[in-house]
């Protein structure tokens, strides 16, 4: 299972250091080390935006305890969403400054 391919490998880190470029066989996607961090938090507002839009639809498609489901995570997700964006609000006034 992916969640617990992360745990293991945040608890016990590989030995060997990692060069640039190096990534693990299992590993599909990399976020390029060179971004920064207000266009990280753009994509993942992005992200979080399309994941909401999704789960609101999948709403209405969906009836009783499924429907409950997706309106629970629609709703994690608004709140996700609200936090990312905060954080660019706070990064855009302190690169003004």
């Amino acid at each position: 299972m992916i969640s617990d391919n992360l745990l293991s490998s945040s608890i016990s880190p590989q030995t060997g250091s990692r060069q640039a470029g190096d990534s693990p066989a299992d590993q599909i996607f990399i976020v390029l080390p060179n971004l920064n961090s207000e266009t990280l938090l753009a994509n993942a507002s992005q992200d979080l935006a399309s994941v909401q839009a999704l789960a609101g639809h999948l709403a209405f498609d969906v009836d009783g305890p499924q429907r409950d489901v997706v309106l629970g995570i629609h709703r994690m997700v608004e709140g996700i969403q609200l936090m990312v964006d905060r954080v660019l609000d706070l990064v855009e006034v302190s690169e003004q400054k």
